[in-house]
């Protein structure tokens, strides 16, 4: 198969971690006879720096150029203080709604050999495996009006968050349809007590609910949600909700896994005419500019991101599972970097990076 792929490796640690998912993406090519096409672009810091703008057109021509994206991270602290448009991480809501990806899958599973890196007790996270998946192009991220006005006592910051009936069914069913090929549950997360936008996102739940009767669904709010993804994650299989929960409660999933750099994402738009879905790839950890170069970073959520792009975006389940095994073969033999508390030194990113080759 052609797998024409752009890279964005972004700030930070991102391309010392993208290089490695890069290295384990040629190394399952070479074993099963595939054929990768790279290109690389910019996005984020590094591309205001060298373009002015956090996502420069050639950017957004070469992700409609390509099968699947695979990003690093974006984001430096020199920006922090610069107006919304002019941030890194604007780059990043601006690749989203080029590719049209709607759907942020988060997988988050718990693995024997980081049991102990846990903050949790182990019969808590033990066998622990869901999925969380985030609505990614509403809420109140997207929502308008927004902004600040007034000045002195008055002064106010504003956001909207607002959801269609349609943005709500296609996640919805995006995540039904993940839950009837797993453990065939799904839990709806909102705020329906509180919330107008979340009342709306019950309604439609139960409405889609009525096309996938093999799939239990339950409701959960999000206060509650939050305490049990720590106190009971073993409850869950597939986790659906609006943009802003979503991007908090997923990085709980850090807790379960025993390190934010376990974590891989899969971004998700509409089919292809192949069956296969427009993708975004990405680890869910930041740029961590404050170990950038030292190779100390921890790949395996980007190495894990180029396993989800093998299953979502080229249908390559064999290769994928290989992916996922080699990982664990890896997190078993010890061989980790210091977020994963090994017992020995700690390897560097580039040694883990080719350990899970080696694996494969």
């Amino acid at each position: 198969m052609q797998l024409n792929i752009l890279v964005l490796p972004g700030d930070g640690i991102g391309p010392e971690v993208t290089a490695q998912a890069v290295r384990v993406l040629e190394q399952v090519a070479r074993k099963w006879n595939h054929t990768v096409n790279l290109k690389e672009g910019l996005l984020g810091g590094v591309a205001i720096h060298r373009r002015g703008v956090p996502m420069p057109p050639e950017t957004e021509a070469l992700a409609h150029e390509c099968d699947a994206t695979l990003l690093g991270a974006v984001g430096l602290p020199e920006f922090d203080h610069v107006a919304p448009q002019r941030r890194p991480e604007r780059g990043l809501l601006g690749i989203r709604k080029t590719l049209g990806v709607y759907a942020n899958l988060r997988p988050v599973r718990s693995y024997q050999a980081l049991l102990d890196s846990s903050p949790l007790k182990n019969h808590l996270v033990d066998g622990a495996d869901l999925i969380i998946v985030r609505e990614l192009n509403g809420g109140i991220y997207y929502g308008t009006p927004r902004g600040i006005e007034g000045a002195g006592p008055a002064e106010r910051g504003f956001n909207t968050m607002v959801y269609t009936r349609a943005e709500i069914q296609r996640v919805l069913r995006m995540a039904f349809n993940l839950a009837r090929n797993r453990r065939k549950k799904l839990t709806s997360v909102d705020k329906s007590n509180v919330l107008e936008t979340s009342q709306l996102w019950r309604k439609v739940a139960g409405e889609v609910a009525a096309e996938y009767p093999d799939v239990e669904l339950e409701h959960l709010l999000v206060d509650n949600c939050a305490m049990q993804l720590i106190l009971r994650p073993k409850q869950f299989d597939v986790v659906v909700m609006e943009n802003m929960f979503g991007d908090i409660l997923s990085d709980e999933g850090a807790v379960i896994a025993g390190s934010i750099g376990m974590l891989p994402s899969a971004s998700l738009g509409d089919r292809k005419p192949s069956g296969a879905y427009v993708g975004l790839y990405e680890p869910v950890h930041g740029s961590a500019p404050d170990i950038a170069g030292q190779g100390k970073a921890n790949p395996l959520g980007a190495i894990g991101s180029v396993a989800a792009m093998l299953e979502y975006s080229f249908g390559l389940l064999e290769e994928a599972r290989a992916v996922y095994a080699a990982i664990e073969a890896v997190l078993n033999s010890g061989r980790v970097t210091a977020d994963l508390k090994p017992a020995g030194p700690p390897a560097t990113t580039a040694e883990v990076g080719a350990a899970v080759c080696a694996a494969i």
